[in-house]
């Protein structure tokens, strides 16, 4: 198992998680670069971090926004690795574990979900931002604002029409701009 398929495997595991957006390896303004990382609803956000030696991961332990939890992202936070390499009692607290095992992702011990702080949530934005620009340099004159339009496009394509089967734009619902419902106990 390498690393670079770890992370693969850490991305299809956010998108069953139900994270819309999932960006890997991409740097952010503290210099934190996670494995993955994915948004949910209400701008909730979930890190993975993909260990496949001890070493990798007692050395993570040192890097600042590990000895600052403060600087660091993620609402949820995970390492992932080959099943028996860590152990729970040698996770940060509030972190939680999976496992690869038998070509299965296992959830070990799962995540608390309040880590991430106001300044977290600043080098999330600076992340999302930074790879917006990236897109919007490849594609190049096209603004993304275009881009994004291409609903617009289709309907021109299609004598004004919306193809089947494909709702216009004011009838979209963008669940991450939605709040999370809270149910009182």
């Amino acid at each position: 198992m390498t690393h670079v398929q770890l992370v693969e495997l850490a991305v299809q595991w956010l998108r069953r998680y139900r994270c819309g957006v999932v960006l890997s390896e991409q740097v952010c303004a503290s210099g934190e670069a996670p494995d993955a990382i994915g948004w949910k609803r209400a701008s909730h956000s979930v890190v993975v971090e993909c260990k496949i030696s001890r070493g990798d991961f007692l050395a993570d332990r040192e890097k600042p926004f590990r000895q600052n939890t403060k600087l660091a992202m993620g609402c949820e936070r995970f390492y992932l690795a080959p099943a028996g390499l860590l152990d729970t009692a040698e996770l940060p607290v509030g972190w939680g574990l999976l496992e690869y095992r038998a070509r299965k992702i296992t959830m070990v011990q799962p995540s608390a979900k309040n880590l991430r702080s106001p300044k977290g949530f600043s080098y999330e934005m600076n992340l999302l931002l930074a790879s917006l620009r990236r897109v919007e340099v490849r594609i190049e004159p096209q603004s993304i604002t275009e881009f994004l339009k291409w609903k617009n496009r289709m309907a021109e394509y299609n004598r004004g029409a919306m193809p089947e089967g494909i709702l216009p734009p004011e009838s979209e619902k963008n669940l991450f701009l939605e709040e999370e419902t809270v149910f009182a106990d």
